[in-house]
């Protein structure tokens, strides 16, 4: 095989992985005037661009370290660290660094003024002074050889962003334990059968699973249910065992019989469809075994009872998940083999890992961003720091 040297006149860094977390760290490296080599078998940052539905959000506005580590269900604590050095305003001054203004959405999420994702890869991609190499890595030595399917290479340092989905082979040779990753973030398959309400979406739904409740909207799909409430849940339980229910409240504790005598010659799909959904109102009065059409009169206790029930605590079995499109993962590169202040591994030296492929994983809102721009930032500053 033969073999390609990079210069040695400076410090020379491998970047494995070209994604968010790669890209960012090859920028400030590369800057500090370091010898920088970014691999990727694939396009370059182009995992970035279906990210908040194709606009990017990119960041959110929590800027307390600590209060923005909170909504991380797997790598809390670590990332007090890696915050406190570059949070969410280190994140904004640096995009404007290089051209792209953001705004905040009244829900806290951080968008460019573009609305684009293109953009966000353009112009990090334009800031980036380093050596692009599309090949496919292989693995890597102890000695910081690394071997692509067209080459090898000798470094000083290398660092490891090749996200959550990655072929964990490339470190064969090391001895770092690996948690096996699972689809996190992501819709999650029901026994119930809701084909028939696909794209019918509700807001603020409260969930109770175990002891602990949830409030968000969600939507219903051909294979279950989705959307932000329940992204949320399938974080916290990405590890959780199927089946498993969720008690689903659709509305607030209400005066229900009032209701029904106030009017009388209403159908009750049409007096429950103020609450709901018209199309899951007369789902939900179906599931009650009662006929959706029936006048309000005709309701009685037993059927009234019936009803509320399934307004205020309706179970779904979870029985697996459905990831589709963007999907985030938990699982990756053990955070007990990870020094939290520097992001290097603690049994070799010069070796380091940044983004998704470590065991870090965030809710919805720019979160999985923020670890991704965050770590990248730490690796580069701790190499720049043994200069």
């Amino acid at each position: 095989m033969e073999q390609e040297l990079i210069s040695i006149s400076k410090k020379t860094v491998a970047i494995i992985g070209g994604g968010p977390s790669g890209c960012i760290c090859a920028k400030f490296l590369s800057d500090a005037g370091f010898n920088v080599v970014l691999f990727d078998k694939g396009k370059f940052l182009q995992t970035i661009l279906p990210t908040g539905g194709g606009r990017c959000n990119l960041a959110h506005a929590d800027f307390d370290f600590k209060s923005l580590a909170q909504n991380y269900p797997r790598g809390e604590k670590f990332l007090y660290s890696v915050f406190s050095k570059f949070g969410t305003n280190e994140t904004l001054k640096f995009f404007k660094s290089i051209g792209i203004e953001t705004y905040i959405q009244d829900d806290k999420r951080i968008f460019p003024t573009s609305n684009s994702a293109h953009d966000i890869r353009e112009k990090l991609l334009k800031s980036i002074k380093c050596k692009f190499i599309n090949e496919t890595v292989l693995e890597i030595t102890p000695e910081y050889k690394v071997i692509t399917n067209k080459n090898e290479y000798n470094f000083d340092y290398i660092v490891i962003a090749i996200g959550g989905h990655a072929d964990y082979g490339i470190l064969k040779n090391f001895n770092i334990n690996i948690i096996s990753p699972e689809p996190s973030l992501v819709g999650l398959v029901t026994k119930e059968d809701f084909s028939t309400l696909s794209g019918v979406s509700i807001k603020n739904v409260n969930a109770k699973i175990y002891k602990n409740n949830f409030c968000g909207d969600m939507i219903f799909t051909h294979k279950g249910i989705s959307g932000p409430l329940i992204y949320t849940i399938s974080s916290i339980y990405a590890r959780q065992k199927t089946p498993y229910k969720i008690s689903l409240k659709f509305t607030d504790d209400f005066d229900f019989q009032k209701l029904l005598n106030e009017n009388p010659h209403k159908e009750i799909k049409n007096l429950i469809g103020q609450f709901i959904p018209k199309s899951f109102a007369h789902y939900l009065i179906n599931a009650a075994g009662i006929n959706p059409e029936l006048p309000c009169h005709n309701i009685n206790s037993s059927m009234r009872n019936n009803i509320y029930i399934k307004l205020t605590d309706f179970d779904i079995t979870i029985t697996g998940k459905s990831p589709d499109g963007e999907v985030v993962t938990c699982g990756g590169i053990d955070l007990k083999e990870i020094n939290s202040k520097t992001l290097e591994s603690k049994k070799y030296e010069g070796l380091y890992f940044c983004g998704e492929v470590l065991d870090i994983d965030g809710l919805c809102g720019g979160f999985n961003l923020q670890n991704c721009w965050s770590t990248g930032y730490v690796c580069a500053n701790s190499i720049m720091n043994k200069k």
